[in-house]
């Protein structure tokens, strides 16, 4: 998926918001500013993918604030609120693959642009798919020998397990993560925290700290895991868009909340819409 007018405000809001959250030194958060905004200038074009400025964005807020994780309290953070949401709202979910399905889904609605008391609300809400193509996929992994599990936002991750404890029954399931940080991404640092490294069985990560995935930066071990799956199981809107580039195989299982215009628009759905879609 292609840059839209509308992601150069949120770009522009990423910059402000990386550095902020990176440093507390007022000149430092000026220089960072700067050339994230010089980057953003410079790569922003209808032919660009938002995750690869977004990429750059946070490679020199890093490197001019000396933070190699900007988002570590916020994820540290999300991380506390969705355990307790998990505990809380695990319940309203059936013991099986739409329970599973929908459990996973609603956990999308965490993003670090959004205010914590919305992300609540919407997690305490059953969710309802707008586009929803989850029996295909049930089938579909019911026949696969090998899946891969792309994770999106920390916070998520005791949403998912669930799903891939299932998914486990039929098919060899790697979960996989970032292997540095980014954003709020889940991390194989994340998992090991929070103490589910084997309970999700086999973890990978991407070999990268981008959002979504860009395949030129990515790991030679994820890359054949990628080629070698017969699922691919995308959680949250980095993956849609970045996969989306790729012609559509039959094979990619989109599962998100479409927290932005862009998105949605391109999914023909309202915004904050849950999709399960396969393409």
């Amino acid at each position: 998926m292609k840059l839209a007018l509308d992601c150069y405000e949120c770009l522009q809001g990423l910059i402000h918001q990386a550095a902020e959250l990176a440093t507390q030194d007022n000149s430092l958060r000026r220089r960072a500013t700067e050339e994230g905004m010089k980057i953003l200038k410079r790569e922003f074009s209808h032919e660009q993918m938002s995750i690869v400025i977004a990429t750059k964005i946070h490679e020199v807020v890093k490197e001019v604030t000396g933070n190699p994780d900007p988002y570590r309290l916020v994820k540290q953070r999300e991380m506390a609120i969705a355990r307790r949401l998990y505990s809380e709202t695990r319940h309203q979910y059936k013991d099986d693959f739409e329970g599973y399905l929908k459990l996973a889904t609603v956990a999308n609605a965490i993003d670090f642009f959004r205010e914590a008391d919305l992300i609540v609300d919407d997690i305490r809400r059953p969710v309802t798919f707008t586009l929803d193509d989850s029996q295909q996929f049930e089938m579909r992994l019911k026949g696969a020998s090998k899946v891969l599990y792309l994770a999106d936002n920390a916070g998520e991750i005791y949403f998912d397990l669930p799903l891939v404890k299932y998914m486990r029954q039929f098919a060899d399931v790697a979960y996989v993560v970032k292997s540095l940080p980014v954003q709020n991404d889940a991390t194989w640092e994340d998992v090991k925290r929070a103490g589910l490294q084997s309970e999700f069985g086999r973890v990978i990560t991407t070999g990268t700290a981008t959002p979504g995935i860009i395949f030129s930066l990515a790991s030679a071990e994820f890359k054949q895991e990628f080629a070698s799956a017969e699922l691919i199981f995308a959680k949250g809107m980095g993956y849609y868009e970045s996969l989306t580039e790729l012609p559509p195989e039959g094979r990619f299982f989109y599962c998100l909340m479409a927290k932005c215009k862009p998105v949605a628009s391109s999914l023909n759905v309202p915004v904050n819409s849950y999709v399960a879609m396969l393409w």
